[in-house]
């Protein structure tokens, strides 16, 4: 848990709910904040598991699976590959398409070229094409004067991809050994503006409505979007996918924005939530996390 990414707090809440939880399923829990000497640190407590509470870039995007692959110690969540693939987003959607998963037009520019001028016609996202929870996105409106002044501190490279009009939703996979990904339900995030961090994260920043009241075929596409997904970036044990959803072209206003391979399990985070609607409590969807962990060293 913890960790050095810009999701670090986000992290510490999510690491600090499943140790809690852990510990009320019959498991013995060392809390690590992971720093540059974890390897050292893991050798020394020589657990049986590695429950990777980490988000972000390090913890999150195949670097630390890697070493955790390395030591020969099992783990949690998607292995190097998918990680690395899922918090890529630009070679997320390479993996999207090639599955013929609906995506929104996007492409790499340096972020000097985007403060310079519109390397999209607007209304159009930018974004770091390796981080999580909108860190770092700017929303650049129809009517903008000119570019987005970014930050100093974003990434040279940046993603820049087509606004998608509508409703944001989205839905977990579960995958159990033996079977297919399974899709719970699907959400939708009802917010006052952009779903940004502190609407992600701080008490009452937006609504879930779950199951989401949309058609039929709409919800239908959700759930099999999202196990495609699932499947195309080889993810293991838990995902969910974010759409969004411009309801007055029906099903074909769905588009798929992200897949994220460790999705948060803080008290306001989605997964949990929907796996409670399904039956399976946090207690349990923990568990079944630990007994899924592997290592294909």
């Amino acid at each position: 848990m913890g960790g050095p990414s810009a999701e670090r707090e986000v992290s510490l809440s999510s690491g600090r709910e499943c140790a809690t939880a852990l510990r009320g399923e019959g498991f013995e829990v060392i809390e690590l904040d992971a720093g540059p000497d974890l390897a050292a640190r893991l050798s020394e407590i020589a657990p049986d598991v590695a429950f990777n509470a980490l988000h972000g870039r390090w913890g999150e995007d195949g670097c630390v699976q890697g070493l955790l692959e390395w030591i020969g110690l099992p783990y949690t969540h998607s292995g190097v590959l998918s990680s690395a693939l899922a918090m890529d987003k630009e070679r997320t959607k390479d993996a999207y398409r090639s599955a013929g998963l609906p995506v929104v037009p996007s492409l790499l520019a340096s972020a000097d070229d985007v403060r310079a001028r519109h390397v999209m016609d607007p209304p159009y996202v930018v974004k770091p094409y390796n981080e999580g929870s909108s860190v770092g996105v700017y929303l650049v409106h129809e009517a903008a004067n000119g570019p987005p002044a970014l930050a100093p501190d974003m990434p040279e490279i940046v993603m820049v991809e087509r606004f998608a009009p509508g409703r944001e939703m989205t839905t977990t996979v579960v995958e159990r050994p033996g079977e297919g990904p399974k899709a719970l339900t699907v959400t939708d995030i009802i917010t006052d503006g952009w779903y940004d961090y502190e609407a992600k994260y701080l008490p009452g920043g937006s609504r879930h409505e779950l199951p989401a009241d949309v058609p039929k075929d709409v919800f239908d596409a959700c759930l099999a979007h999202a196990e495609q997904a699932h499947t195309a970036l080889g993810c293991r044990g838990l995902s969910r996918t974010d759409f969004r959803w411009d309801e007055s072209r029906g099903v074909d206003g769905l588009v798929l924005l992200e897949t994220n391979t460790q999705p948060g399990m803080t008290p306001t985070s989605l997964t949990p939530e929907q796996a409670a609607h399904v039956g399976m409590g946090f207690g349990t969807l923990c568990r079944f996390l630990v007994e899924d962990a592997s290592c294909h060293r």
